[in-house]
């Protein structure tokens, strides 16, 4: 069943996509911010009690959900699993930067690229070379399809197998999305978060998303070219090894981002983005999902310069056949365990 289920939700997701501002996302914006100022007190033990309130109440609530459906019909339950999975999963919720942005370079039209992508990430990208701005599309964009797509169908793949649902994409996507969120509030007078949640929150992420982050750097080798995503990975452990110390969020970032350089012969890591000097910090923007935010100084402290081709616009093409492929060969592994569990 989590083959179909997966299987509807990409399809529904591709011909609906979420309108941007919609009412659920607008409820879990708001739920991790009363759970931040209901609890956080700067202590690393409310911390954990605040994150667990925003985190695992929701994936309760979705797992409880789920069991009543069960009792009631199989068919529901269905249903409200391909509805979770269109709320945490699909291409649909950060896509549309990648083609806009992809689209201009293709026209020539490097200054609206620029704008494009300073849009997007709210950083300065004025005074970035062609080849940085496709360096940094493409960095973006893969770690937006591991957190929307092979990181969700990683933890919802586990849960669902243990009988527990859909809870799992839930839990992935809001342990990404608190950690995210309370940082970006954390320059707002009498709204941010501590210190201390906000060091809790990254740490849970990071455990979090170890595992996924690794599958999905296995499975971009495997379709890509195999034997230079694991050099470039390899080599991104020694240089992360002799650099100066990272955090884990880090490098579960620089594992995906390193695999991406080999299996695709492109070269990752370079000139840093500068935050926007005229921006104030502000509440992130509605978005058609739970969009992540705040990568640029984790992608550029994670990334040395690994070996590769210096980034050229026919790269973007090679990123879309290799995480459509990464698609395909997780459908496949779904397939083989549905059809596992119903011959067993």
């Amino acid at each position: 069943m989590s083959f179909f289920a997966v299987l509807f939700a990409l399809i529904l997701e591709q011909a609906r996509p979420l309108a941007r501002g919609n009412w659920m996302h607008v409820r879990l914006r708001r739920w991790a911010r009363w759970s931040r100022r209901s609890i956080d007190a700067g202590r690393a033990h409310l911390g954990w009690i605040a994150w667990s309130v925003a985190v695992i109440v929701p994936s309760a609530l979705t797992l409880l959900i789920n069991l009543l459906l069960w009792q009631i019909s199989s068919v529901l339950a269905f249903l409200w699993s391909v509805a979770i999975l269109y709320a945490t999963l699909g291409f649909r919720q950060f896509s549309h930067h990648f083609t806009t942005i992809r689209d201009a370079l293709d026209d020539g039209d490097e200054d609206g690229a620029r704008e494009l992508l300073a849009n997007w990430r709210q950083v300065d990208s004025s005074e970035l070379p062609r080849s940085e701005i496709v360096r940094h599309v493409i960095e973006y964009s893969v770690l937006a399809a591991h957190r929307h797509v092979f990181g969700v169908l990683g933890w919802f793949s586990v849960f669902a197998a243990l009988g527990l649902g859909p809870a799992g994409a839930v839990f992935y996507r809001m342990a990404e999305f608190v950690s995210r969120y309370w940082e970006s509030q954390s320059n707002r007078p009498g709204e941010g978060a501590s210190a201390a949640l906000q060091r809790v929150a990254a740490r849970a992420w990071s455990a979090i998303d170890y595992l996924p982050a690794r599958i999905t750097a296995l499975g971009f080798a495997v379709v890509g070219s195999f034997e230079d995503a694991i050099d470039a990975w390899r080599t991104y452990i020694q240089q992360s090894r002799l650099g100066p110390p990272g955090t884990a969020v880090q490098h579960n970032d620089g594992v995906i981002l390193a695999a991406t350089s080999g299996a695709v012969n492109v070269q990752l890591g370079g000139l840093a983005l500068r935050p926007r000097p005229s921006s104030p910090a502000s509440e992130p923007r509605p978005s058609a999902g739970l969009d992540f935010g705040g990568v640029a100084r984790e992608l550029d402290s994670s990334t040395a310069a690994l070996p590769g081709r210096q980034p050229e616009v026919g790269h973007l093409r090679s990123i879309v056949g290799l995480v459509w492929r990464s698609v395909v060969l997780w459908m496949v592994l779904l397939a083989l365990l549905t059809l596992a569990r119903l011959l067993g």
